[in-house]
């Protein structure tokens, strides 16, 4: 039976956010979980504010919230961020997803 954990957050993804944020805001990296996509399910990433039910990960003075439906599908995930030559964003490696689609942001359980 494998452990069930809640989602890491790398320190890249982390030192990113804190990038973000000398901006000028101090919004919290919000993951999510939607129906939909090309493979089942997608990952919504965005700058929010913390809910009252949101699991809190915190680290460098920066967050990063799940809500609480999207936790189950995230137990065990990290969140990373990558810089690539086609480019630089968050990403999730998930054990739960049997598959994903090309585009990364899609997956199926």
């Amino acid at each position: 039976m494998d452990l069930q954990l809640p989602p890491q957050v790398t320190p890249r993804a982390f030192a990113r956010l804190a990038e973000i944020n000398a901006g000028g805001g101090a919004k919290a990296l919000r993951v999510a979980v939607e129906g939909g996509g090309c493979s089942g399910f997608q990952y919504d990433i965005r700058l929010d504010d913390p809910a009252p039910d949101d699991l809190v990960l915190e680290a460098q003075g920066q967050k990063v919230l799940v809500d609480p439906v999207s936790l189950p599908f995230l137990q065990n995930a990290v969140i990373d961020f990558s810089e690539e030559l086609i480019g630089a964003r968050f990403v999730i490696e998930n054990p739960n997803a049997s598959s994903s689609c090309g585009c990364g942001t899609s997956f199926s359980l």
